[in-house]
């Protein structure tokens, strides 16, 4: 299992915080990379990374569509590896859930999308069973005599 870290990150004033995996965490984006942010800790003012991935459950081309420099955003901490580097995402779990959250259909809606599934992959296969046999004809080899064509070629009739 995962152990969790906590760290103190007073800085002497007498405020003690700790931080620590699981934790959700107000943050400043202070720098933007084209593998993912740099964060500042408000309350702590830890820096940690935010990759990539972690910006969203769908996909990211470029940091920049989805963080900007300065903006304000609540993290959560996921990772605190021996060095004490932080890494966090911005993901929520609810979030997931919504996601893969199946549909419910009465059952004459069922039937319905049931009976259209049927009748498009019917076409499918009509269409691609014909688009086989023309590619079969076409690849076929042609049986028959090979016709001399050209010049120099082995026709007995130019002796």
């Amino acid at each position: 299992m995962e152990e969790e870290r906590k760290f103190d990150t007073s800085s002497g004033s007498g405020s003690a915080s700790s931080i620590g995996i699981g934790d959700w965490v107000d943050c400043v984006v202070e720098q933007i990379m084209p593998y993912g942010a740099f964060v500042k800790m408000t309350a702590s003012g830890r820096k940690g990374m935010i990759h990539i991935s972690e910006l969203s459950f769908n996909f990211v081309k470029k940091v920049e569509d989805v963080l900007s420099q300065g903006q304000n955003v609540r993290a959560k901490i996921i990772k605190i590896d021996d060095k004490g580097r932080i890494d966090l995402t911005l993901k929520r779990d609810a979030e997931r859930q919504s996601v893969y959250q199946p549909v419910n259909l009465n059952q004459e809606a069922q039937g319905a999308a049931n009976e259209a599934f049927e009748k498009k992959m019917a076409s499918f296969l009509k269409v691609s069973e014909s688009k086989i046999a023309d590619l079969n004809s076409k690849s076929a080899p042609r049986t028959g005599r090979k016709r001399g064509g050209g010049r120099g070629g082995n026709n007995r009739d130019n002796f």
